[in-house]
């Protein structure tokens, strides 16, 4: 009997082979399709189905991919040629909120905007917010250790993640980490696979911290630069005053003037985005209010037109500018959102290395960048294909122009990814970024761990 007429047999229903739902697990938001058919496409609703196809898939040796919502942007969750797609989109519960220890339990397939929309009426809030919580899972925020706009101060995914259940390559079931504040027993199992992009095994519970929704006012603070260089150094000597906006956003000049266009005049919240770069910066709790003044004052300083809001409506506004930033991308064809962090304080220069690629090489390359933590997001728009192909593939000139903005992110002591995850789209770079000790080691490890590589074999390691 082959795998797929087991996987049929014991699972029923739940197991598709329609090509609609084949092809669909294919692509993530990258726009990258993995060349192939899969296998089957399983919509796992208990832990026992994930245990029953990791249990078949060992046996007969089959490739399975792990996908949530299918939000990713590095082609970390696509599936292959004759693979299982595992989804844990339909696992979607909130097993548990426990507001007097701070923390909540959920299955991997909720989506990150409903944990919040639970937890709100215990006060309480889970941190991590990647641009696309309204739609991602947690389970997904998980294995790719996704960041957000309020890192800098809240921390990434990793910081807010206790415990996990994690089904092995073998259906083996692991309980890893811990329910209490401190616990530093053995080998930190949960932090090894938070961001493991599901090459070690499959989450399907997770244990969370969560914390308590900030007292006070939040005030927004908002201001057009004359260039990149004013913003990105005024963003650093922010930092520098020892100031923790919530929320700091930088958009280059190339990108905010595809804004300003996209938002028309009236939308633009009566700054001069036409020109220029733009800063923002979101203060919260009960120093609020101070906090912001000090950041105002700063920009100031550095040659900024600033604008302050001190009440809902017109702080949305300021951050609709930055809300507008892909869907103004958008209107000009796919785009590649890329994802490279460098210290803060080398920030400046990571902007003008991408410039001057851009200048060289004919790549418009808008970015907008995390600026509290130095995660830029360069974006490469790749015009519709004339020939009408959607296959999603990203021309060479493109990659020959991302590949000298990587290289130059690690010359500045930065990082290949900062929130994205390496997937697909990035593995040919991570022997550079690790060294040959370290990306050696790791291989053992998933071969300890998975020892037939089935897991995810195509996503970070080729």
């Amino acid at each position: 009997m082959t795998v797929l007429a087991r996987l049929q047999h014991e699972l029923g229903e739940i197991v598709s082979v329609e090509s609609s739902d084949l092809v669909a697990s294919r692509r993530d938001r990258s726009g990258w399709m993995a060349p192939g058919t899969p296998l089957a496409v399983v919509n796992a609703t208990s832990i026992e189905h994930v245990q029953c196809v990791l249990r078949l898939a060992s046996e007969y040796r089959v490739p399975v991919i792990t996908r949530g919502a299918g939000t990713g942007l590095a082609g970390g969750a696509c599936g292959s040629d004759g693979s299982i797609v595992l989804s844990l989109a339909g696992m979607n519960r909130i097993l548990e909120i426990r507001p007097e220890d701070e923390l909540a339990v959920v299955e991997p397939g909720v989506i990150n905007q409903h944990v919040n929309d639970a937890l709100a009426e215990h006060g309480l809030w889970f941190a991590p917010d990647p641009a696309s919580k309204a739609i991602s899972t947690v389970g997904g925020n998980i294995a790719t250790n996704a960041g957000g706009l309020l890192c800098a101060k809240y921390g990434v995914t990793r910081e807010a993640v206790l415990a996990l259940t994690v089904v092995l390559a073998d259906g083996t079931l692991l309980h890893t980490g811990h329910r209490t504040v401190k616990g530093v027993t053995g080998y930190d199992l949960t932090a090894l696979l938070t961001g493991s992009e599901g090459t070690l095994g499959v989450i399907v519970e997770a244990t969370v911290r969560v914390r308590a929704i900030p007292l006070g006012d939040t005030v927004t603070v908002a201001a057009v630069f004359p260039d990149v260089a004013g913003a990105a150094a005024a963003s650093a000597r922010i930092t520098a005053e020892r100031l923790r906006p919530a929320v700091m956003e930088l958009i280059d000049p190339v990108a905010l003037a595809i804004v300003a266009r996209f938002l028309g005049p009236e939308r633009c919240a009566g700054l001069p985005l036409g020109t220029g770069a733009f800063l923002l910066a979101q203060t919260d709790g009960e120093g609020a209010g101070l906090e912001a003044e000090r950041v105002a004052a700063v920009m100031r300083s550095g040659g900024g037109d600033v604008q302050v809001s001190r009440d809902r409506e017109s702080g949305e506004q300021l951050l609709a500018i930055r809300r507008a930033m892909h869907p103004a991308l958008e209107q000009h064809g796919t785009v590649l959102i890329e994802d490279v962090s460098v210290p803060r304080s080398r920030m400046a220069e990571m902007f003008a290395v991408i410039a001057d690629i851009s200048l060289r090489t004919g790549v418009s390359i808008p970015v907008v960048a995390h600026a509290g933590d130095g995660n830029l997001h360069p974006n490469f728009v790749i015009p519709p294909d004339p020939s009408g192909r959607t296959d999603g593939s990203v021309p060479e000139h493109i990659w020959a122009a991302a590949d000298e903005m990587f290289r130059a992110a690690l010359r500045l002591g930065g990082t290949l990814t900062g929130e994205h995850g390496v997937g697909v789209l990035k593995r040919r770079w991570l022997r550079d970024e690790l060294g040959d000790t370290s990306f050696d080691l790791q291989r053992r490890l998933k071969a300890v761990i998975d020892p037939l590589g089935i897991l995810n074999p195509d996503v970070m390691f080729q």
